[in-house]
């Protein structure tokens, strides 16, 4: 894997909920912050077993997305 690769892992709670996230922003719920990536970034999302899933994305794009979330409106 390239190191400027992030893989952002996902758990989900049984009822489809995010319960937990990585590289989520404070001001975003895990939810939020999937929503977020899921939206901008569904092809890099692959789902695993277990209720876990994983987005394969730059640290470019991560921090574009996160950028993006700051702005007000």
């Amino acid at each position: 894997m390239n190191s400027q690769q992030v893989i952002i892992h996902v758990r989900f709670a049984p009822n489809g909920r995010v319960i937990q996230i990585s590289e989520r922003p404070a001001k975003l719920t895990p939810n939020q912050w999937f929503d977020v990536l899921n939206a901008r970034a569904s092809s890099a999302y692959r789902a695993l077993a277990r209720g876990r899933g994983s987005f394969q994305l730059s640290r470019t794009a991560i921090e574009a997305f996160k950028q993006e979330t700051a702005r007000p409106g």
